[in-house]
């Protein structure tokens, strides 16, 4: 698009050109924000942000082969002016979608699960055409049109992360990709400190149903009741997945690691399915993302195909790794709520069943849990005793009520070891673990504790 163009899709104003001597630059890349990794040929979207301005960094993003910038002031280089730069993108990726009427969007929300299904999805996809997807956590009101941005007509499909903080935040989104195919995974408790109630994130979370057309298809949880009830606020077509789903599974066995093979069902059909990623609490991940393949038209045998092929392509979920000397490390640091924690140590009991190796998980916060934070992690406390996890290591003081919980169990014979700080729980670590221990790692984003993993990784065993 020329410059002129992109200002009269966002209502802005060309700057930066001397319309006498030059003509307005074209954006042949995709839209970005971050001025050190430029993309030649792409729109440079300056956002002043609580530690950085990005008008700031504009002149030098051009000069290192950005076409031009958006912004609400001028920069010295070219740009188009606007009042609201992210309000802007929004309505330059509505445009975009809606001048590429091949492009099939498929968007997906969810309490837990959102990444690894995406991932999985586009993997799928991927067979069938050329497919752009979300990149990291990318699934917000920034996130989703830069991710729009990235399509081109030789797009088949675009698979697009929706995260919510609040009523309307999914709408919004799906105004600027308005999906063909939308799933909800699940309600469960991540946010629950934002929303109030799993019925408030369920009101949230229906939009993305409530955004279909007609002719368009709904994928639903048909095991969470809150999700299955979303079936009432869409005119598409309902495809659910579930045990009892009209996408399901059967036969599911584990390896050693907890890598899940299965049958998957569709209409009567079924095919085979290895995965590569780690717990039985993947096998759901990947019904819902052949749920939402098998409704954009994709036959059975090609999905399962898929799923067998695709590989893990966001860092720090459920990521195993070994040590020199045979330390078996799962770093599940990105994120972490009690539902995915709790997945997370059924995996890690199952390793360390299977292969005779003692079990210690790492944990810290679970953040965003409201009024309810307490509670749940000491349930989760009493989980992991339950599951008979060896060694119990908390990170910070409010992961302090987990090691609580643990404790009360009478029948658990573990043992909890509270810390203060990631570095004191990586030196406890480095001292205790062995060649033949595995470990996970969880906390939610803001404990950072692939660091800890990260440092088990790179020390030695004890002695």
């Amino acid at each position: 698009m020329s410059l002129d163009e992109v200002a009269e899709v966002v209502s802005g104003t060309v700057t930066g050109v001397d319309g006498a001597s030059e003509a307005p630059p074209t954006v042949t890349e995709a839209a970005f924000v971050d001025s050190r990794q430029v993309l030649p040929g792409g729109l440079f979207v300056a956002i002043e942000g609580e530690r950085a301005d990005g008008h700031d960094f504009a002149a030098a993003a051009v000069a290192q082969g950005a076409a031009a910038f958006l912004g609400t002031r001028e920069c010295g280089v070219p740009g188009v002016l606007v009042e609201d730069p992210l309000a802007a993108l929004g309505l330059l990726a509505r445009h975009v979608v809606d001048s590429l009427p091949g492009l099939i969007v498929l968007a997906l929300t969810g309490s837990q699960g959102k990444t690894g299904t995406k991932d999985y999805l586009a993997q799928v996809l991927a067979a069938a055409g050329p497919c752009v997807a979300t990149a990291g956590n990318f699934n917000n009101e920034l996130g989703v049109p830069l991710t729009v941005l990235r399509a081109t007509p030789e797009t088949s499909f675009l698979v697009v992360e929706m995260g919510a903080r609040g009523i309307g935040h999914i709408a919004r989104l799906c105004a600027v990709a308005p999906p063909r195919v939308g799933a909800v995974l699940n309600v469960g408790t991540a946010h629950l400190g934002e929303f109030g109630s799993r019925e408030a994130i369920a009101q949230a979370k229906g939009e993305i149903v409530e955004a279909l057309p007609p002719g368009g298809a709904a994928v639903l949880n048909a095991s969470d009741p809150l999700t299955a009830a979303m079936a009432g606020r869409t005119a598409a077509r309902v495809v659910t997945f579930g045990p009892s789903g009209d996408v399901s599974w059967r036969d599911v066995a584990t390896d050693e690691l907890g890598r899940p093979a299965f049958q998957l069902g569709y209409a009567g059909s079924w095919a085979p399915v290895h995965l590569a990623q780690l717990g039985a609490h993947q096998v759901e991940n990947a019904a819902a993302a052949a749920a939402m393949a098998l409704a954009a038209g994709l036959d059975l045998d090609l999905v399962a195909d898929g799923l067998t092929r695709a590989r893990a392509e966001s860092r720090w979920r459920m990521e195993p790794a070994r040590r020199a000397d045979g330390l078996l490390v799962i770093n599940d640091a990105y994120n972490a709520n009690p539902e995915s924690t709790m997945a997370a140590l059924d995996t890690l009991g199952h390793i360390g069943r299977a292969g005779g190796r003692r079990t210690f998980a790492v944990l810290g916060e679970m953040l965003e849990l409201g009024e309810g934070s307490p509670a749940a992690h000491r349930g989760l406390g009493q989980f992991l005793a339950a599951a008979q996890i060896d060694v119990l290591v908390t990170v910070g003081s409010a992961a302090e009520q987990v090691a609580d919980g643990a404790r009360s169990d009478p029948d658990w014979r573990g043992e909890a070891i509270v810390t203060a700080t990631r570095d004191e729980a990586l030196a406890w670590m480095r001292e205790n673990v062995t060649s033949g221990d595995v470990v996970l790692v969880k906390a939610s984003r803001g404990a950072a504790l692939e660091h800890v993993a990260q440092g088990l990784l790179e020390g030695n065993a004890a002695r």
